[in-house]
């Protein structure tokens, strides 16, 4: 059945995935990530170009498979290896603790720890760097929060879609 020990190695195991896809895509072109970054940085870099827009999917869809494959796949494993039929809540609560774990990375690691406290150079879109937005908006504490809030909702419809999948296996 649920089991504690299990949801936390599968979302450290997906945030670790998930983090070196991020911090490596954003090593190597942190402008596919231009959505992302506060309004105030994007008013000042020109848009995405056509090429950065088909990169950006080539990176997004694999990392969405990730995000999403992963706890599936867990989810689907704790349903096969039960020896009873597994509850609703408990395939949701499988999928939504790995998702969620995750989030928490995101925003605490990722975002508060590497972006705002750290924000190494690799980050700092070019011709952003002086501008006098570029203190406030590269420390926005609160913009990752609500980030952190919505991916809360998307770790619940995630869980929400995947149990019922698995629940239909």
């Amino acid at each position: 059945m649920l089991n504690l020990a299990d949801i936390l190695r599968d979302g450290a195991i997906l945030s670790v995935l998930a983090s070196i896809i991020l911090m490596g895509t954003l090593w190597l072109r942190p402008r596919l990530f231009l959505q992302d970054y506060p309004k105030e940085i994007r008013a000042v870099v020109p848009p995405k170009t056509e090429e950065e827009k088909r990169l950006s999917l080539m990176v997004g869809i694999p990392f969405l498979l990730v995000l999403i494959g992963f706890p599936f796949g867990s989810t689907l494993i704790l349903q096969t290896q039960s020896p009873s039929e597994v509850p609703f809540w408990a395939l949701f609560l499988n999928s939504f603790g790995i998702v969620f774990i995750f989030n928490v990375v995101d925003w605490l690691v990722l975002d508060w720890l590497i972006v705002c406290t750290i924000t190494p150079k690799f980050l700092v879109l070019p011709g952003t760097q002086g501008h006098p937005s570029y203190k406030p908006s590269y420390k926005n504490y609160a913009v990752h929060f609500r980030g952190f809030l919505i991916g809360t909702v998307f770790s619940a419809l995630a869980a929400l879609v995947i149990a019922v999948i698995a629940l239909i296996f």
